[in-house]
């Protein structure tokens, strides 16, 4: 390495910008396993207390999008499109969203992750689907994206791998909630996923990691200025998650609740934030309607039509699963218990982290990496924000088949609600919506 650890640390900590060629070969020292972690992580305790530049963050970013294998993406035509979700609880919106763009022609080329804590993640839900593969080859990658519109896979592990370094540091050194550094960890691996645009759902409230809209619009212009200094056009659409997206929180579940929506049903604010991004993306594609209004229309159409579901048992039977699971209409537990109200009231607001949290006991999620899931386990949310509620009545139904959590399921689920004689104001899903400068 041509510069000295302790140097560049040293001006990081006097927030004097490094330079790209410092930035390069820090990543690549510490890729390569030539700089100990005591100091990267002094180096990352430093950028949470001095932050970066728009410049030196976007260096850093295409710096960790470099270290490893980047996907070529050259010899599928068209524009093609990346979403990715900042993380909540019940968000199933990939599964809808993927398929109604590969029915409208506009390629959707994706890599999700797998859930952790409280917020689920879109590998574990696809794997749900019998046979279905999401680790899949970069040519299995592009001929699924090539014949079906789509494709949702596994990361890779040569997919920036600085990132997944960096991301093991921080979880040890209290620096994930820096707000230059998750951008760049999401943006990293948008980046070497090789899409040309993409539009980005940022969660904001109890059920995600920006718990207030301030923080959420910082982390979103953060996103979009490193798209702009990297020449990638971004949409970022804040959306409430102050309770869950949806009425399924749990793997099967949250298939079976997709599956509805693309049968032209749905909750209507699983169904409101689909189509907003489904909007976003289509207009940022070369597909685009002459004005939003008619790319709605467009994607309400598809939505009724069946042309989406289509497209998501064809993605299913190319990776390997069985399209006929996506007929199914519930999961098959040995224990399934309904949550009765102790009072009677309007649903003021539910502890969407907790519901999620909840989820894990049931077996849905992980509480840490690499821990086993149950696909069939979850919630069923039978409620939502405002609806009047009598005492007894059902709020909510856990399925699992871990009988040693019931109990604690429902007194954690029951401490989730709050309960009270007026409603709250009404609050839609989409909080606002940022975009880039067109490139």
């Amino acid at each position: 390495m041509k510069y000295r650890m302790y140097d560049l640390i040293e001006k990081k900590k006097h927030k004097i910008p490094l330079t790209l060629d410092e930035i390069q070969e820090m990543i690549l020292a510490y890729t390569a396993g030539e700089i100990p972690d005591y100091q990267m992580s002094a180096f990352l305790m430093a950028v949470w207390f001095q932050g970066m530049t728009d410049e030196e963050l976007s260096h850093f970013t295409l710096a960790m999008a470099a270290s490893g294998d980047e996907l070529d993406l050259s010899r599928v035509s068209g524009v093609k499109l990346d979403k990715h979700s900042t993380g909540g609880v019940g968000d199933k919106t990939t599964l809808v969203v993927a398929p109604v763009l590969a029915a409208l022609g506009v390629p959707t080329a994706k890599m999700s992750g797998r859930g952790l804590g409280f917020t689920g993640g879109t590998v574990d839900k696809l794997e749900s689907i019998p046979g279905l593969r999401s680790e899949l080859t970069e040519e299995e990658f592009l001929r699924i994206l090539r014949t079906v519109g789509f494709v949702d896979a596994a990361q890779t592990k040569e997919l920036a791998p600085a990132d997944k370094l960096l991301y093991a540091l921080r979880d040890v050194t209290a620096t994930i909630d820096s707000i230059p550094l998750i951008a760049s960890s999401i943006m990293s691996k948008k980046l070497a996923s090789g899409a040309d645009k993409i539009v980005l759902d940022v969660k904001c409230g109890s059920g995600a990691f920006m718990r207030d809209i301030s923080s959420a619009k910082a982390l979103a212009g953060q996103m979009i200025r490193i798209g702009e200094h990297t020449e990638r056009e971004i949409t970022a659409v804040i959306s409430d998650m102050d309770q869950p997206l949806g009425r399924a929180v749990g793997n099967a579940l949250e298939v079976m609740e997709s599956v509805e929506v693309l049968k032209g049903g749905g909750e209507e604010r699983l169904v409101s934030l689909c189509i907003a991004l489904a909007v976003e993306m289509l207009q940022l594609s070369d597909k685009a309607r002459p004005t939003r209004e008619e790319a709605e229309e467009a994607v309400k159409e598809i939505l009724q039509n069946g042309a989406a579901l289509d497209r998501f048992r064809a993605y299913v039977r190319e990776a390997g699963g069985d399209p006929a699971a996506l007929d199914r209409t519930q999961v098959e537990t040995k224990y399934r218990k309904e949550i009765l109200s102790d009072r009677e009231g309007y649903l003021f607001s539910c502890d969407a982290g907790e519901v999620g949290l909840v989820s894990v006991l049931l077996g849905a999620g992980r509480a840490k990496k690499g821990d086993p899931i149950d696909p069939e386990s979850g919630i069923l949310l039978k409620k939502k924000l405002g609806d009047h509620i009598g005492k007894g009545e059902v709020l909510a139904e856990i399925f699992t088949n871990r009988e040693d959590v019931l109990e604690t399921a429902e007194e954690r689920l029951l401490r989730a609600y709050l309960i009270k004689e007026e409603p709250p104001e009404a609050k839609g899903v989409i909080i606002d919506i940022l975009h880039s400068e067109p490139i």
